[in-house]
């Protein structure tokens, strides 16, 4: 019988948990917290960029994505980010 998705869920979080059991935790302060919550941000508006930018049919339209595609990436760099060998041959 075929497990429903709802115990494979549970599945991934127990081997999860396991897994981050042997790691030491390490505390963030406030400030960098922050941080991570901004580079997160930009992460998640790039990877939609990138994804508009495979269907994108219209030049205008495509020059603005790569624009800010520029800008997500430049604001990245300033917080440390940088960019997989993969992601580079890509663009």
């Amino acid at each position: 019988m075929a497990r429903g998705w709802e115990s494979k869920s549970v599945e991934a979080q127990i081997e999860s948990a396991n897994a981050r059991q042997g790691k030491p935790r390490i505390i963030l302060n406030s400030e960098q917290i922050a941080l991570e919550r901004k580079r997160d941000g930009l992460l998640l508006h790039r990877t939609r960029v990138l994804h508009d930018l495979e269907g994108c049919q219209d030049v205008r339209y495509r020059k603005t994505l790569e624009s800010g595609l520029a800008y997500l990436e430049a604001q990245l760099q300033e917080l440390g980010w940088k960019q997989s060998k993969s992601a580079q041959s890509g663009n």
